[in-house]
């Protein structure tokens, strides 16, 4: 009973040291973004993004003017399906960059 218990442990340890690796994985688009300027502004966009499959996070930073989007690493933002998203939105789209999480 011992040993299975601490075999459980080790497993879980392994586990839990190896997790934040396995979220890490993915990529962060970076959109720039004009027109910025309140929480129900950034609200619009964040909901934009959620329906697309694969995208896990959205984080918004209104005075920068910057849209962060966490997505799995299958999951390609083309530069033309975000301008389209952003400026049906109401807001005007600046740039973009794709770096690995």
């Amino acid at each position: 009973m011992k040993k299975m218990f601490f075999k459980m442990m080790g497993v879980l340890g392994i586990w839990v040291l190896l997790s934040p690796f396995a979220m890490a994985a993915g990529v962060q688009y970076q959109v720039r973004v004009d027109g910025l300027a309140c929480p129900y502004c950034a609200y619009g966009i964040e909901k934009q993004f959620k329906q697309i499959y694969g995208v896990e996070k959205i984080d918004i930073d209104l005075e920068k003017g910057i849209v962060f989007v966490d997505a799995a690493d299958d999951v390609e933002l083309s530069e033309d399906r975000v301008k389209t998203l952003i400026n049906d939105s109401g807001f005007t789209y600046r740039s973009i960059t794709r770096e690995p999480r």
